[in-house]
């Protein structure tokens, strides 16, 4: 695996591993023992309130909007990233225009809905898993959980499946630039939704979002452990995510689109092949699943990672074929 497939799958919106992060995330910061002085702050202490207010007072517009049209109603289609800083929890004058003038939201999954996450949590096949967890790479995972600041070694209660473990410690690293699952646009918007008591759609399922990543093998597992383990060693999987984040805030969509000169994720026939797998063959699906929500009367604001949203495949294009007229908002196209 290279040394930012791992993010861009990130990015890639896979909302099943950034629910995980969360999830995981929001139980250590209960479990861990005070942080010490070289451990980044919690979430809750970088969202205070002199960040709120700034933020209000100031909103700034952030990733990528577009307004999409179709028999006489308006919907909304957001390309969002998995990590978040404490003050893009309040969204950007024309996102807010946008969600208040929707009356349903769509994300690939609810994060908020635990009942919902629950499959995250199954332990998987008991066999493999005595495969992959040699002692040797358990003592390496409990390293870098200390290392994140993040739970104590051997904690019992981590039973993530490996890769997901994985996953989220490469959410909790990225404390240290201040981004946080803790903020994670979508879960932002989920937030959103049940304070304005819009409805939730989910257009994927957790079993499907977790299919895309279950290896076929104990074998290939252990390269996808330890390739990861290796990123989060040599510090390039941090780096990768703060590229990532600061493109996503400034809302540099000719970069994003592109992904494939820059980021190191398809140089192989393998590599390939995942990210065909994590965008491509998943695009069609997402897009009729807006499209049935705005068909069925709703004016829905629509929220997919944001590497959803380019090239021939993306759902800007996709939705574009299924009749809708698609205007990009945010940022302003020139």
């Amino acid at each position: 695996m290279s040394p930012c497939l791992t993010i861009l799958k990130t990015l890639a919106a896979c909302a099943a591993r950034a629910a995980a992060c969360g999830l995981v995330l929001a139980g250590a910061a209960r479990a861990a023992q005070p942080a010490a002085p070289a451990c980044p702050p919690s979430a809750e202490a970088r969202l205070t309130p002199q960040v709120l207010e700034q933020a209000r007072r100031r909103p700034v517009d952030r990733g990528y909007l577009w307004r999409i049209e179709k028999d006489g109603r308006t919907s909304w289609l957001y390309g969002t990233l998995h990590l978040g800083r404490a003050a893009w929890v309040v969204p950007g004058p024309r996102i807010a225009q946008a969600l208040r003038q929707s009356d349903t939201v769509a994300l690939e999954l609810d994060p908020l809905d635990t009942e919902a996450m629950q499959p995250l949590f199954a332990p998987g096949d008991p066999v493999r898993r005595a495969e992959v967890m040699t002692p040797a790479r358990v003592e390496r995972l409990n390293r870098q959980w200390a290392a994140a600041c993040a739970r104590e070694p051997g904690d019992p209660q981590l039973k993530l499946q490996p890769i997901l473990q994985t996953t989220a410690l490469a959410g909790y690293v990225a404390r240290a630039d201040g981004l946080y699952t803790d903020f994670a646009i979508d879960t932002v918007l989920a937030g959103y939704a049940r304070r304005a008591q819009l409805p939730v759609v989910a257009l994927e399922s957790v079993q499907a979002q977790l299919a895309l990543f279950t290896a076929d093998s104990a074998r290939e597992e252990i390269e996808q452990v330890d390739d990861a383990l290796d990123e989060l060693d040599n510090g390039k999987l941090r780096q990768r995510m703060l590229e990532l984040a600061d493109m996503w805030s400034r809302g540099d969509l000719p970069r994003l689109a592109d992904y494939a000169r820059w980021c190191e994720c398809m140089q192989t026939p393998a590599e390939r092949a995942m990210m065909k797998k994590l965008l491509d063959d998943r695009n069609p699906h997402l897009a009729d699943g807006i499209a049935a929500v705005h068909d069925r009367g709703r004016r829905v604001f629509a929220a997919v990672g944001a590497l959803h949203m380019v090239g021939p495949q993306g759902l800007v294009a996709l939705l574009a074929a299924r009749g809708f007229t698609v205007v990009q908002v945010v940022p302003a196209a020139r």
